[in-house]
């Protein structure tokens, strides 16, 4: 599990697994948003694991599953709610981090006054590729 920062309190992984969870914990995260689809990879059948033991640990759990690539404005939004009402810091995570990055960006964009520039590069900063998501704005 390797844990970016974004901004103050928002951060992304990939993939990670039951275990992790008590290191998300302990690090001091409050939430998690699992954007991976049910039976995406023999490692995620569905998040019913990950959410009963991130509830034991007292993170509040959301999933916003989405496939690489395609995220509709229910999903961005669904991001940007989870942003707004959740404890945090938040965790979010898919398989690379990539999904997560993805719905971060493009939920922030909206915000009015949003520094696109600076989304960008914290995007790069957390070692995703900041053109897609340019890309993705700019549509």
């Amino acid at each position: 599990m390797k844990i970016q920062q974004l901004e103050p309190g928002v951060a992304i992984a990939d993939a990670i697994s039951v275990a992790d969870l008590e290191e998300v914990a302990r690090q001091g995260f409050k939430a998690v948003i699992c954007n991976r689809r049910p039976g995406e990879g023999e490692d995620h059948p569905d998040d019913a694991a990950l959410r009963e033991r991130a509830e034991a640990l007292g993170l509040a759990w959301r999933c916003i599953p989405v496939a690489p690539g395609e995220y509709g404005e229910a999903d961005i939004a669904a991001f940007g709610r989870a942003l707004d009402e959740l404890p945090t810091p938040v965790l979010a995570f898919c398989r690379t981090g990539r999904r997560a990055v993805h719905l971060w960006a493009r939920s922030r964009a909206r915000e009015p006054g949003c520094d696109i520039p600076a989304l960008l590069e914290a995007a790069h900063a957390a070692g995703h590729d900041p053109q897609p998501i340019r890309e993705m704005l700019d549509a």
